[in-house]
């Protein structure tokens, strides 16, 4: 399809290691004259769904800085440009956790806020899971939980679990018979 939209010029506002926002003067698909601000993310969101033999999976908690509130969330953390988003989500899940795994499947792709941002992220299942030890980054604090995956799979349908990455592997697993 024919993009709509006409760029006039690019502004960047505001520039850090993790994103860049810029305001675009464009034509909307009216006609007319607007501005449209979009945030770029430096790094690809991997969230990982960990699965035990006998159901139970783990879930991270931490208080989330945007939000100013306590949330219970899967593993997950952001893929540098040019990281492999699978070697990603293998190193997440060992620092959060302190779990490895041996089989991975990738169960979503998806576009987490379109209308502003370029923003993917990616969902792998992780099986055979063995215990290590965490090696949390400065700015993480965060409390691991192993629960039965019908009762975090109920978390995320009463929306005790609100994370978009986090909702999207829970039910995609679930569609999937996988859980």
């Amino acid at each position: 399809m024919k993009n709509p939209w006409k760029t006039l010029s690019t502004a960047l506002k505001y520039e850090n290691p993790w994103i860049k926002v810029e305001e675009h003067q464009v034509i909307n698909p009216a006609g007319k004259p607007g501005i449209y601000g979009t945030v770029t993310f430096k790094n690809t969101a991997v969230g990982i769904l960990p699965l035990f033999e006998n159901g139970d999976t783990l879930i991270v908690g931490q208080h989330r800085y945007p939000l100013d509130q306590y949330h219970w969330e899967i593993p997950m953390g952001g893929a540098p440009a040019g990281e492999d988003c699978l070697e990603t989500a293998k190193r997440e899940l060992q620092e959060e956790t302190g779990y490895s795994a041996s089989r991975w499947q990738l169960i979503v792709h998806a576009h987490l806020s379109n209308s502003i941002t370029q923003e993917q992220g990616f969902v792998y299942v992780a099986k055979d899971l063995k215990a290590g030890e965490m090696n949390l980054e400065e700015t993480e604090d965060i409390t691991v939980k192993r629960l039965p995956f019908d009762e975090v799979f109920t978390m995320a349908m009463d929306g005790e679990i609100t994370d978009s990455l986090s909702v999207n592997g829970i039910l995609k697993a679930r569609l999937l018979g996988i859980c």
